[in-house]
């Protein structure tokens, strides 16, 4: 048993508890922060997760993505269970479970805990009790033109009042800090991987707007008359503003809107429960954020085709997964306006590319070998975009069943793309589209097959997504991946993932691809594919050529050439 465990449970007398629960989300409900409770208590450095910490046992709830990794990671101390055991969690009962209230919202604990056990509210966080890091992070918010982000802040701000009059509502609370930086325009680097600002902000129906942050992160922005100083809010006055505003009634977000803040508003104002309008208006893409997309994928998938004809072609060394990662992170460093990776890349060789997530490092990696079979998902942010992008790559003959289980993950990856979304609008039904072929030899991934994706912003967005329950209507100018994928456990992993948005004409609406990198021809058995996709692959890699091979030397464009 880990000592930090047994730290966490020294301390369940004096709060009167049974068991602690500790999410992988941070107070400002990210996907990716420099605060990690969940990893420091279990290990487990996957992005999904929820640990609880019992008087005798333990359990770690994740998805299916993270199978095998959180068993590597956690399962010396940790029962793994998947996280449809959580819903009304019946796996124990009668139990008093603290809680830090600033990282639950009221309907997670309504749906996960509360039928059968008991909650009470801890103040102080437990886990940074044990480990805590003082985040010393004061980087300045700044601001995006018009020219990049194509509308001003108080068009935005015009639509969350209109939104509030017509839900007969005074003010609107918004919680989630990528909703904050897509309103008024701001950017941050307050996370690892996303320029997101850690900020909160309140709109309301008079288009009055107040933002709450650490006051020395603003200095800029008030400076460029973003927001005024009366306007802003520090943190630790959150609750007297709150009972100086006049009205009756507050949306709060039901997704990112915590215990704490919750009770704060509840104090004073009526509170209605309901989805950030922020969420679908920052789905749609207008038509400046689009070409900047465009014109990022384009440098791209430039470093990207030029990093496979390195791996592929150049590269005579025996290279680990590590030096792989950070020779395709200097192709992108070659183009000015790249900033970090979206995410931390997954350069998985053999095995490790059946660990959905998994994420190399010197100590663990593992040297590609040339019967591997590699993947390598990873993405940029770069100034005026956000990429994702994942290729399956071989450096040798492929075994016959293997390219077969490549070529089904292609078919699909090409049925979602021809995608009639007059007919089929709605990612459950898409959905069904990408596994079909994997389904006939009872194949299948444990995970959706697209999620939205941010400008300049989060890599994984919504509320749009592929997967099987997903009923939100795709609108043209959403983006999202199309990225399914097969793995075998202790063997390899397949994944083809581009990203694609949505375009209208007067008679369709259909995807179009951004992402222009080559798809590894080695891996397909051209007899189970159709003419239709034969013709697909040819005009996807014609038009990868026709916009990026003058950005390529003579030998990588010759290669380039050969997919066509």
């Amino acid at each position: 048993m880990s000592k930090k465990i047994q730290i966490l449970r020294s301390k369940f007398k004096k709060h009167n508890i049974d068991g602690y629960i500790v999410p992988k989300n941070d107070d400002y409900f990210t996907e990716y922060s420099n605060i990690n409770r969940l990893k420091i208590i279990s290990n487990f450095s996957g992005s999904a997760g929820i640990a609880i910490i019992l008087k005798n046992k333990n359990y770690l709830f994740t998805d299916g993505r993270y199978t095998i990794q959180s068993q590597l990671e956690s399962g010396k101390d940790f029962k793994i269970t998947n996280y449809d055991e959580i819903i009304n969690c019946k796996l124990f009962k009668n139990l008093v479970l603290g809680i830090d209230p600033k990282l639950f919202t009221y309907n997670q604990i309504i749906k996960f805990f509360k039928k059968n056990n008991k909650i009470k509210f801890i103040n102080k966080n437990l886990i940074d009790e044990i480990e805590s890091k003082k985040n010393i992070n004061n980087f300045q918010f700044f601001s995006l033109n018009k020219n990049i982000v194509g509308e001003s802040s108080s068009s935005k701000i015009n639509k969350i009042s209109s939104y509030l009059k017509k839900k007969k509502s005074d003010y609107l609370f918004i919680s989630a800090p990528e909703n904050v930086a897509w309103i008024l325009n701001i950017r941050g680097k307050d996370g690892p991987n996303s320029p997101i600002p850690n900020s909160r902000l309140i709109i309301s129906k008079s288009k009055k707007v107040f933002l709450i942050s650490k006051i020395q992160k603003v200095k800029k922005i008030i400076k460029e008359k973003i927001i005024n100083s009366n306007e802003l809010i520090d943190i630790n006055d959150f609750p007297k503003k709150i009972q100086k505003l006049k009205g009756n009634n507050f949306i709060i977000d039901e997704k990112s809107c915590s215990i704490y803040f919750e009770d704060i508003i509840s104090s004073k104002f009526r509170i209605s429960k309901r989805e950030d309008p922020t969420y679908l208006l920052k789905a749609v893409k207008n038509r400046i954020e689009m070409k900047n997309m465009i014109n990022t994928h384009i440098l791209d998938g430039v470093a990207l085709t030029k990093f496979i004809y390195w791996i592929k072609n150049i590269n005579n060394k025996k290279i680990t997964e590590v030096q792989a990662q950070n020779k395709l992170e200097s192709f992108r460093k070659l183009n000015k306006a790249y900033l970090y990776p979206s995410f931390d890349t997954i350069a998985g060789s053999g095995a490790n590319g059946a660990i959905v997530h998994y994420k190399a490092n010197k100590k663990n990696c593992k040297t590609i070998k040339k019967k591997d079979i590699f993947l390598c998902d990873s993405g940029g942010q770069y100034k005026y975009g956000t990429t994702d992008v994942t290729r399956t790559i071989c450096f040798s003959k492929p075994k016959p069943y293997i390219k077969d289980i490549f070529t089904k993950v292609l078919k699909g990856h090409i049925a979602v793309a021809n995608t009639n979304l007059k007919k089929d609008n709605i990612g459950k039904k898409i959905d069904i589209r990408a596994r079909k072929f994997l389904k006939k030899s009872n194949l299948d991934y444990a995970h959706g097959t697209g999620h939205g994706v941010g400008f300049f912003l989060n890599v994984h967005e919504g509320p749009h997504a592929i997967s099987k329950y997903n009923e939100v209507k795709i609108q043209e100018g959403m983006i999202l991946s199309n990225e399914p994928g097969y793995y075998k456990k202790d063997n390899f992993g397949i994944r083809i993932e581009n990203l694609v948005f949505v375009k209208k004409t007067n008679k369709n609406i259909f995807f179009e691809n951004l992402t222009l990198v080559p798809i590894e021809k080695e891996l397909i058995n051209y007899k189970i594919l159709t003419s239709l996709e034969k013709d697909y692959l040819f005009k996807y890699h014609l038009n990868v050529y026709s916009k990026i091979s003058k950005h390529l030397n003579l030998k990588e464009r010759k290669w380039l050439a050969s997919f066509i």
